[in-house]
């Protein structure tokens, strides 16, 4: 008895701990905006899970691809969904970064015969007399200014030079899905959520076609991640996080109210959402995002991550090839199709906090969909 009870206490103070540091035990005790799960998906960095079998690195083995095995026992910690969106929100001071497109000029202190008006080109550089070709796409207003000094310092010294960007045309992000107007959308300042969505054009419903605010939407953010927000959720409660803050060439997906989907991401061709209908398969989505790559590798290992329940199916890409095989993958909507590249392949995929530190974070999802 005083060993149970022993036993107990140590559960409870791991929880408390475990609580003031961000995390939840289940959604229930989460706020009702934050209700939707939050997953973060990563590849293991510890070779000792590495060097196990398929069977162990996920709830189902090789036997039955698309078993999702039994649940695991006990109370399982998941990321605190609010805590995994400010994390995908860039800082409110974060410093300007020049991209292509973006119009400056360049001036010198003490030489106005040099000043300078320029474009950066779609390589991300500027053409200058004498230093010829500059990199500037990634820098701030002050590191251009000093690879500008640097490349002109073998013709000219003491040069102090200062970048005024007139024109910004590289916060772009593309909005897409039920929309009114979809396309690119092209920012001054930083990009907001809820602005690039209010730019698209609210879709509309009813007899009136009023403007309706969407359930939820997914911000795609290169090939590997995805963050699912439940909007009409985060508004109604007045939580800020809906106007979430966004980066360049951040893809928002504002998916029709009646569409079941999953997301492809990874070492695929178009990464993004792929509708579900009757026929679907995991061959048919993979070959609508125009097939796999080449960093795939000969064998990749297919991962099918459900967010909801935290379970990750493997499924070999020859296998799904064969016809010898006839695998029959059942795919849910919401899930996530990650084909990793290769090298991770036999990668362990689990759930954990992102950590801001590792760069090696492949998926974040804010999960409720359907």
């Amino acid at each position: 008895m005083n060993r149970h009870l022993h036993k107990s206490a140590l559960v409870f103070l791991l929880g408390t701990a475990l609580s003031a540091a961000g995390w939840s035990q289940s959604a229930s005790q989460l706020p009702a905006a934050a209700k939707p799960k939050a997953a973060t998906v990563k590849p293991a960095l510890n070779p000792a899970l590495n060097s196990g079998s398929d069977s162990q690195q996920s709830p189902a083995g090789p036997e039955s691809p698309s078993a999702p095995g039994p649940a695991a026992s006990g109370p399982q910690l998941k990321p605190n969904p609010l805590e995994e969106m400010r994390k995908f929100e860039p800082a409110a001071d974060e410093e300007y970064r020049l991209g292509k497109g973006d119009e400056i000029t360049v001036d010198f202190a003490g030489r106005p015969d040099l000043q300078a008006k320029l474009v950066v080109g779609p390589d991300g550089r500027i053409s200058l007399p004498l230093a010829g070709e500059i990199m500037l796409a990634g820098l701030s207003r002050s590191e251009a200014a000093k690879a500008i000094e640097s490349a002109l310092s073998a013709y000219y010294s003491n040069l102090a030079a200062q970048v005024t960007v007139t024109k910004y045309t590289a916060n772009r992000v593309m909005v897409l899905g039920a929309v009114e107007h979809p396309g690119p959308m092209l920012f001054d300042g930083v990009p907001t959520l809820l602005e690039a969505i209010s730019r698209g054009g609210l879709p509309t419903a009813g007899p009136e076609k009023r403007p309706q605010i969407p359930d939820q939407c997914a911000i795609y953010r290169g090939s590997d991640q995805v963050l699912w927000v439940q909007l009409r959720s985060l508004i109604d409660s007045g939580n800020p996080l809906a106007d979430l803050r966004l980066r360049r060439d951040d893809v928002i997906y504002v998916p029709d109210p009646a569409a079941r989907f999953v997301s492809v991401l990874g070492e695929v061709q178009h990464p993004g959402a792929v509708p579900l209908t009757t026929g679907t398969t995991l061959a048919s989505v993979l070959a609508s995002v125009g097939g796999i790559t080449d960093k795939a590798g000969g064998k990749p290992k297919i991962q099918i991550v459900d967010p909801a329940g935290g379970v990750t199916r493997t499924v070999a890409f020859n296998d799904l090839l064969n016809p010898a095989k006839n695998l029959e993958v059942t795919l849910k909507p919401g899930e996530i199709i990650y084909v990793p590249q290769t090298g991770f392949s036999r990668a362990t995929y689990y759930l954990e906090r992102l950590n801001p530190m590792t760069q090696m974070a492949m998926v974040l999802s804010y999960n409720g969909v359907l």
